[in-house]
C-alpha cells in the first residue's frame, strides 16, 4: 500500500489504524484474527453496533456493501433516493460503530464490511 493511501475506520482499542493513518495492509483484506476466534462485543461495542443498524437507510447500506464486498460512496448515493451528504452521514455512523470499514484512494472511498466486527456482533446476538 503507498504511503499517499489511508484507512478511514473508527479506533477500538488497538485494532484499527485511527483515521488518516496508513497501514501495511488494505482495510478489507482478511483479519489477522482468525473468525472463529473472535470474542462477543461488549455491552457498549453491542448496544452501539444495534443502534447504528437501527435505521431502514443504514441497514439498506450494509446491505448493499455486503451485496457487492465493496463499494464506493457515489454507487451508493446513486443507488438511494438521498443527497450525497446523507449518504456520507449514514456511512459515518456505521463507520463509528466499526461495522465498516474504508480506504481513501484519490477522491474515491471505498468501503467493505468489517467482518470480525460483524462476526462478533452475530455472537453477541446469539448470546442474549
Amino acid at each position: 500500500m503507498s504511503p499517499t493511501k489511508s484507512i478511514v475506520t473508527a479506533q477500538v482499542g488497538n485494532e484499527t489504524p485511527p483515521v488518516g493513518k496508513a497501514s501495511s495492509r488494505s482495510a478489507c483484506a482478511a483479519p489477522d484474527q482468525p473468525i472463529d476466534e473472535v470474542d462477543p462485543l461488549e455491552d457498549p461495542e453491542l448496544a452501539q453496533a444495534m443502534k447504528a443498524l437501527g435505521n431502514p437507510t443504514r441497514i439498506k447500506i450494509f446491505r448493499l456493501i455486503a451485496e457487492r464486498n465493496t463499494c464506493i460512496t457515489g454507487e451508493l448515493v446513486a443507488e438511494l433516493p438521498l443527497a450525497q451528504s446523507t449518504v456520507s452521514e449514514h456511512l459515518r455512523i456505521l463507520r463509528e460503530a466499526n461495522l465498516i470499514q474504508g480506504e481513501i484512494e484519490g477522491p474515491r472511498t471505498s468501503y467493505c464490511i468489517n467482518q470480525r466486527i460483524l462476526t462478533a456482533l452475530k455472537r453477541s446476538i446469539m448470546a442474549l
